[in-house]
């Protein structure tokens, strides 16, 4: 599985780019924009080809979900330890964590976690120069939630990332700070094997 994570700021032909990204194959679009209110959000979704729309995640706005027939909702690791999607697991819900043992304790209410940073970020510099996360993934244990990998992957380290023990892969500053976003996207599909 890869997810594209969309930059916290629109960028320009974003939905015509997210668009394109499904058309190649994309399998789940997190949309994550906490600075747009809840009518830019509405213009967001729906510049958005519908026939995509069962496959977008929402990291806020969780009331526009009902208008798009939007089943899949993100969760950040304080409103997880929060309670806050308690009321929401009638959803699909995701969430991430940042160590394989947090990882490791999640509940099955979860269908997925992103763990991060598995290498150094892409569009955060500086950030995760030193983690061992893709060497602690070995340690996992739990198989009822789903594991995403996150953090500075690209079409030159995808491969190693899917030969660990992970059912997928995020990709945000790979996509998103390239001039050639949809070519990035086809590269990686490439290079993995499903």
């Amino acid at each position: 599985m890869i997810i594209v994570i969309t930059p916290e700021e629109v960028v320009q032909n974003e939905t015509e780019i997210i668009n394109e990204l499904f058309q190649e194959g994309l399998n789940l679009l997190h949309i994550r924009k906490p600075f747009i209110n809840s009518e830019e959000m509405t213009d967001f979704i729906q510049k958005i080809d519908s026939k995509f729309h069962q496959k977008l995640v929402l990291h806020s706005h969780y009331d526009l979900a009902k208008d798009f027939n939007i089943s899949r909702f993100n969760f950040r690791e304080v409103d997880r330890q929060n309670g806050l999607f308690q009321s929401f697991t009638d959803k699909i819900i995701s969430t991430s964590v940042h160590d394989i043992e947090t990882f490791n304790l999640l509940s099955e209410d979860w269908e997925y976690a992103f763990i991060s940073p598995v290498f150094p970020s892409i569009s955060k510099k500086g950030y995760g120069e030193n983690s061992n996360i893709l060497n602690d993934i070995k340690k996992r244990d739990h198989q009822n939630v789903q594991l995403i990998a996150l953090g500075g992957i690209n079409e030159n380290n995808i491969k190693e990332v899917f030969e660990s023990e992970v059912d997928g892969v995020a990709l945000l500053g790979a996509i998103w700070g390239n001039d050639e976003p949809l070519g990035v996207f086809k590269k990686c599909r490439q290079n993995v094997i499903y």
